[in-house]
């Protein structure tokens, strides 16, 4: 029995039914799903990072679940390998990610990566941000996540006023980005949206998840809101 079958027994043994149901209806169009929870995932993962064989499962091609291909990205994540060697297998994992579930626990797991390599991360995620298939744009923008500080909130509103994609998870994406840019430095992201190019559906959605956010105060929201374009 091969690597990726042992694991995939393991993750078999995990499955939810309930969960199963409940998470489906959270990924549309997905429909391969397992039902394990993330933590549990995690866990798993964590295990997988210290087999001698964890290179042979996250360079497997041979997955049949969603939880399967959601592992290898918390794998990735988790192993214990040089920067260069894992921005090989991030660089080979990005085209595999097909929803957004996969796409942002996979950035969510590479945030130490992005802290320790910082320079190279930026650029690695460059070329993402241009692209023009919708999951590998919504990688470059979830990862631009980790760059929302003194030196890079610039750059990251510069890089708004020149998205223009159609495509719905590449939107909601960049609208995320914008509420967060928002939280951090305010004032900036205010005088930004003030002149924003965005087209109008990503800026009215900024707007929404900004006023949505627990760390902005009712004035700030009540502006907002009169900000909104018809």
């Amino acid at each position: 029995m091969s690597t990726t079958e042992n694991i995939r027994k393991e993750l078999q043994a995990l499955a939810d039914s309930k969960y199963q149901e409940f998470h489906s209806a959270l990924v549309p169009g997905v429909g391969n799903i397992l039902g394990v929870r993330v933590p549990q995932l995690r866990i798993l993962a964590k295990e997988i990072a210290k087999r001698e064989d964890w290179r042979v499962f996250v360079k497997a091609t041979d997955t049949q679940f969603y939880e399967e291909t959601m592992l290898q990205g918390m794998v990735i994540g988790a192993g214990k390998m040089k920067l260069d060697e894992r921005m090989k297998y991030v660089g080979m994992f990005v085209p595999r990610i097909d929803n957004w579930a996969v796409c942002d626990i996979f950035c969510g797991e590479l945030k130490a990566t992005a802290k320790k390599g910082k320079e190279t991360v930026w650029q690695f995620i460059q070329p993402y941000l241009t692209s023009p298939k919708e999951f590998e744009i919504r990688f470059g923008i979830v990862m631009l996540f980790h760059y929302i500080d003194e030196e890079h909130i610039d750059a990251l509103l510069t890089y708004a006023d020149t998205f223009s994609q159609e495509a719905y998870y590449a939107r909601m994406a960049m609208a995320w980005m914008i509420s967060f840019c928002f939280i951090k430095f305010p004032e900036k992201t205010m005088e930004y949206l003030k002149q924003s190019k965005l087209d109008n559906w990503t800026y009215n959605k900024s707007l929404q998840k900004t006023i949505e956010s627990l760390r902005v105060d009712k004035e700030t929201k009540d502006v907002l809101r009169n900000m909104k374009r018809r």
